[in-house]
């Protein structure tokens, strides 16, 4: 037997006699629990000649088209074994899709040859046996808000983007409006299923846990955090809050606030000048510095400033908070105005109301829908308040007059309270003692306008974080990059001319321990992108 007839004998094997494969304790995978004969293939084929060819090798961002020679959408676990093992025994570069939110072409690359779309995996369910909520990978924001809250009345502190999926969002960190109440996504997760390939060439699925002695616990660890794309296909999460005990669905994760006011307003950008944007800039981040504690009284206030080119006629700001706590109206009211102290401009109050908590996840002012745009994105971690410099850097570009577009700007958010009681290495999401999460954005339609919204956007960054080679090096003022907005300029060192590699500025101290992960679980490389995690001797980076 060859060794490619003996890899794709063992693959099958797998799928076949998956009764004994087991996760810790006995927990049995998705490839164990097979639905009958359906298991036994790789999932449907889609092929260029495919009517869903198009739409399945691009996602969100519409810069990046793919040309696989065949897209598989897998059903189960099983499924997702064989279209690995297909991809490995033919020597096809792979790449797996979710939710489709990539800023750059990790999936949609020209050397991806075989992707699997994740997006038939999306069930939501109560696992009695790990007394946890089981998640498939391919389910998406919206999906698992609504499953969650209408069947058990919790939650989990996800993103607020609807149709962003579980899958990359949960591996990379995940952060939204519940992260200062209860932390981050990866807080919660208490387990992963996960298809890997190993030194042999062999598909299979394993379950690895964060029980202490759990011999599989480094592979949970790795995706809390470590981004997507690096160590296998994750498949299903299993999702429990740290001292959650019982069997009670309802007691596993955490229980969102009852009712929430969410307000918007508005500064008039024409009522804005240098000194007066500084001011509104600093209060704002000022102020989630000083209220960026553990026990924060304040910590079910979150909110998004809005600093996009003036040309989009005003600098907005979307803030909700429980309604459960003191005088909501007084506590809004209070925020706005330590926000606008000594800025001169009165704010225009678009929006202000009450919404239930489900209803709320829907609401535009956090609940961002991105079709048919392209997209350039980059990141950025404050741990400081904005000083005088870097608002200038802002209020030079977003007024620029050789540049209009209403789409390009800087998206901040808070991120502390309970974020920040986890150390940094108990988890791979290295950055915990941060108040501030940026994304830089433009969002465009005309392909022939590409490098003026990239130039911009990179011009724009490069200022604000100029005295560190333009980027957000790790220090006492900044802290680094977030891979779930992944930026491949900062591996490029005409973008970054710091002496932070791209490693350090997305993983910190934790990058030398993702890359024994790596070894440990990929020893092929087979699952790889521009800023994947390099195999332990590659540290210099792949040729």
């Amino acid at each position: 037997m060859n060794p490619t007839t003996r890899r794709r004998f063992l693959g099958t094997t797998a799928l076949l006699g998956a009764a004994s494969a087991t996760g810790v304790a006995g927990v049995t995978t998705a490839a164990a629990q097979g639905r009958g004969p359906a298991d036994t293939d790789a999932g449907q084929l889609i092929g260029p000649s495919s009517v869903q060819y198009e739409d399945l090798s691009r996602g969100v961002n519409q810069r990046w088209a793919g040309t696989p020679d065949w897209i598989r959408v897998p059903r189960t676990t099983g499924q997702v074994v064989a279209a690995v093992q297909q991809a490995v025994d033919s020597g096809r570069r792979i790449a797996v899709r979710g939710g489709g939110h990539c800023f750059e072409d990790f999936v949609s690359g020209r050397d991806v040859r075989a992707v699997i779309d994740l997006s038939a995996l999306d069930s939501v369910a109560h696992d009695t046996r790990l007394r946890a909520l089981a998640v498939g990978a391919g389910a998406r924001l919206g999906q698992v808000n609504e499953q969650l809250f209408k069947r058990w009345g919790v939650a989990l502190p996800a993103g607020s983007c609807p149709t962003v999926g579980v899958g990359g969002h949960i591996s990379g960190g995940g952060y939204g409006p519940l992260n200062r109440l209860h932390g981050l996504t990866v807080d919660h997760l208490h387990a992963v299923e996960v298809v890997v390939v190993d030194q042999s060439g062999t598909a299979r699925a394993v379950v690895a846990t964060r029980e202490k002695d759990d011999p599989r616990r480094d592979l949970w660890w790795a995706h809390t955090g470590g981004g997507g794309g690096n160590f296998g296909v994750a498949t299903r999460y299993w999702l429990r809050s740290p001292g959650a005990e019982g069997t009670d669905a309802g007691r596993l994760l955490p229980a969102p606030p009852k009712e929430l006011l969410v307000s918007s307003v508005v500064w008039p950008w024409d009522a804005l000048d240098a000194r007066s944007f500084s001011r509104l800039l600093r209060n704002y981040s000022a102020w989630h510095v000083a209220h960026n504690g553990a026990n924060e009284p304040e910590s079910d206030l979150y909110s998004h400033l809005a600093v996009f080119h003036r040309s989009g006629g005003a600098v907005a700001l979307n803030v909700q908070l429980s309604t459960q706590r003191g005088n909501p109206e007084q506590r809004l009211g209070r925020f706005l105005t330590e926000v606008g102290e000594g800025v001169g401009v009165k704010p225009k109050t678009v929006e202000r109301s009450r919404l239930p908590w489900l209803l709320s996840t829907q609401w535009p002012g956090f609940a961002d829908r991105p079709t048919a745009k392209r997209i350039k994105g980059k990141s950025a971690y404050h741990r400081r308040a904005f000083d005088e410099r870097q608002a200038a850097a802002l209020h030079q570009h977003l007024t620029r007059t050789d540049y209009t577009h209403p789409g390009s700007g800087v998206l901040i958010a808070p991120y502390g309270g309970q974020v920040n009681t986890v150390a940094a290495d108990a988890t791979a999401l290295v950055h915990r003692d941060s108040a501030l999460i940026l994304m830089y954005i433009s969002e465009w339609t005309d392909p022939a306008e590409d490098e003026r919204h990239i130039g911009f956007l990179r011009d724009l960054y490069e200022e604000v974080y100029a005295p560190t080679g333009g980027v957000p090096v790790p220090d006492a003022s900044t802290g680094g990059a977030y891979i779930n907005y992944p930026d491949t300029d900062l591996r490029d060192a005409a973008r970054n001319r710091s002496r932070t590699g791209w490693q350090e500025l997305y993983y910190g101290g934790n990058y030398p321990r993702l890359q024994r992960v790596k070894g440990r679980w990929d020893p092929r490389d087979v699952f790889r992108h521009a800023l994947s995690v390099e195999p332990p001797a590659a540290h210099g980076g792949r040729p």
